[in-house]
């Protein structure tokens, strides 16, 4: 039912942590999944967290649409969209962000996830999208490697991409870029 992307991003924090995973899947039986990260036998302490820098409000109400199957992801992108100053749409799916972006409302900038359910994914949504709105900027967010969002060429024009897991600090950075080039 899912894009993959949850076991994308425990493989890539078990990788990082210096760890392993090992799956075994067999048909008619089910899937194990073994996690091994490296033990540490110091003391536990807290590290020390340093604040978090405050995002600023730099929008001029420009309008941005955020397409992705996962509520809580649209949400947190939109959340970070209104607090620095820009209008948000959203649609839970490829079918519901092409009829947006196909309608008379404003969009200067489309945020959307690659792999989606329902039969249109995030590039596939962006070039009919790309036929009413040649112009159209847009932000690919993705727990796949950008090799695979790239496998059939370079992004085109006005296209780019932001691997997920990312920083909101750094989300709302690379809006501001984008809207403002």
């Amino acid at each position: 039912m899912g894009t993959g992307l949850g076991l994308s991003m425990i493989y890539g924090f078990i990788r990082q942590s210096g760890g392993q995973v090992r799956i075994e899947s067999r048909a008619g039986e089910g899937t194990a999944v073994w996690l091994y990260l490296p033990r540490d036998a110091g003391q536990a302490h807290a590290p020390e967290v340093p604040a978090a820098a405050p995002m600023e409000h730099r929008g001029q109400g420009q309008t941005v649409l955020v397409v992705d199957d996962e509520a809580s992801i649209r949400g947190l992108v939109s959340e970070v969209l209104d607090q620095s100053g820009y209008v948000a749409l959203e649609a839970c799916d490829g079918a519901s962000g092409l009829r947006i972006l196909e309608s008379n409302l404003p969009v200067d900038l489309l945020i959307t996830d690659v792999g989606m359910p329902g039969g249109l994914s995030g590039p596939q949504m962006v070039a009919r999208a790309r036929l009413v709105r040649p112009q159209l900027k847009v932000l690919f967010i993705t727990g796949y490697a950008e090799q695979a969002l790239t496998a059939e060429g370079p992004l085109g024009e006005g296209m780019y991409s932001m691997s997920k897991p990312f920083s909101l600090q750094a989300l709302s950075e690379r809006i501001r870029q984008l809207l403002e080039s």
